[in-house]
C-alpha cells in the first residue's frame, strides 16, 4: 500500500497552483514518493472562502483578520487531517499558534506589483482623474502618494475577477502581485512592472511557505529539503518588521527584504496614511544571522517616526 502525505491548501485556482507548485518540489527532492508514495492535495473552505459574497469583499470589509483565510487550514494539521500546510506567506497573520510552524519557504518569484491599464502602459501615463481599482490600502497609500489627482476606488475579487471587472470599465488600471500573475499564466496581461521605489510591496508578498505541527520530525526531515534558507531569512526580517508595526489590512505597510552582495541583509520599510498625504519611508541593515531583529529594529525605527495621530482622520 502507498504512503500517502495530505498537503492543506485553500481550494481557489490560484492556491491549488501553488500546492501543486511544492508537491512538485518535494517529489523532485524526494523521487522515490512518486513511485511508493502519493501527496494528496486536500482543500480546504476557510472563514474567508466559504459564503459566495466572501470572493466580492476584500479582507479590510471583514474585520481586517488575516486568519480569516488561515484558521482551518492551521486547524487541519492540529487535528491530524493533514500533514501539512502551503500558505502564501502574504497572506500568514504575524503571530501563530504555538504548536505550528513554518519549516519550508520556497524560492521567491518577483516580489513586485503589475500595473494592468486600459489604455495606458504605465502608472504615469495615466490622465488626471483616472480610476484605479484596488482594495489595498497599501497599493492606494502609494499609489496617491505618487499621483494624488487619480481616483482610488475598490475593485474585489481574485485576479479573473480583477482583470474581467477592468476589461468592463470598471477602472482604468489596477494592480496585482506579480507573483500570482505568473502562477495563473496570465503576465501577458501586464502592462508595466512597478518598480519598487514607485509601489514597495506587501511584506512576503511572492513566497510560498509549509506549515506543520511543530512536532511532526519527519515532515520537518522531508520539507528540509525544499527550504531556501536565504528566502526564509528575508521573510523573516520582513515578517518581523509587520509584528512590530501591528500589521494588518488597515495599517498602510510595506516591506522588502534582500540579501546584498557582501552578505548583509538590507529591509526596506514603508508605513503610510491611506490617503497618501504622509508616507514614513526607512531602511535599515545588519546580519543575515539576525534576521528576526533586522526586522524588528526598522520596524521600532518607522514606529518612532510616527506621531501619535498619524492615521487619525
Amino acid at each position: 500500500m502507498k504512503k500517502i502525505l495530505r498537503l492543506g491548501s485553500r481550494g481557489s485556482p490560484l492556491a491549488l497552483l501553488q500546492a501543486e507548485e511544492v508537491r512538485n518540489k518535494i517529489l523532485q527532492a524526494h523521487p522515490t514518493w512518486a513511485v511508493d508514495g502519493e501527496i494528496e492535495i486536500v482543500p480546504i473552505r476557510t472563514t474567508g472562502d466559504w459564503r459566495p459574497e466572501h470572493k466580492e469583499r476584500s479582507l479590510m470589509d471583514m474585520g481586517g483578520d488575516k486568519g480569516l483565510f488561515t484558521k482551518e487550514i492551521d486547524e487541519a494539521p492540529q487535528a491530524n487531517f493533514i500533514d501539512m500546510a502551503v500558505h502564501s506567506m502574504k497572506d500568514v497573520p504575524t503571530l501563530l499558534p504555538d504548536d505550528l510552524e513554518f519549516v519550508a519557504v520556497l524560492d521567491r518569484l518577483d516580489p513586485r506589483d503589475a500595473f494592468l491599464g486600459r489604455h495606458v502602459r504605465t502608472l504615469d501615463e495615466l490622465p488626471s482623474g483616472a480610476v484605479v481599482g484596488t482594495s489595498s490600502l497599501r497599493r492606494q497609500a502609494q499609489i496617491l502618494a505618487r499621483r494624488p489627482d487619480l481616483v482610488v476606488k475598490p475593485l474585489r475579487g481574485n485576479i479573473d475577477t480583477r482583470i474581467r471587472k477592468l476589461n468592463s470599465g470598471d477602472a482604468d488600471a489596477t494592480l496585482l502581485a506579480v507573483a500570482g500573475m505568473m502562477r495563473l499564466g496570465v503576465t501577458d496581461r501586464i502592462s508595466s512592472t512597478l518598480d519598487t521605489d514607485v509601489m514597495l510591496p506587501s511584506a512576503a508578498q511572492g513566497a510560498l511557505g509549509v506549515e506543520i505541527r511543530r512536532d511532526n520530525e519527519a515532515i520537518r526531515s522531508m520539507l528540509s529539503a525544499i527550504n531556501m534558507p536565504q528566502v526564509a531569512t528575508c521573510i523573516q526580517a520582513e515578517r518581523a518588521l509587520l509584528r512590530v508595526l501591528d500589521g494588518s489590512c488597515h495599517t498602510p505597510i510595506g516591506a522588502l527584504a534582500e540579501i546584498q552582495t557582501d552578505g548583509t541583509l538590507k529591509i526596506d520599510g514603508l508605513v503610510a496614511k491611506p490617503d497618501g498625504t504622509a508616507v514614513i519611508r526607512l531602511e535599515h541593515a545588519g546580519s543575515i544571522k539576525d534576521a528576526e531583529n533586522v526586522g524588528k529594529e526598522l520596524g521600532a525605527k518607522l514606529k518612532k517616526k510616527m506621531p501619535a495621530n498619524f492615521f487619525a482622520a
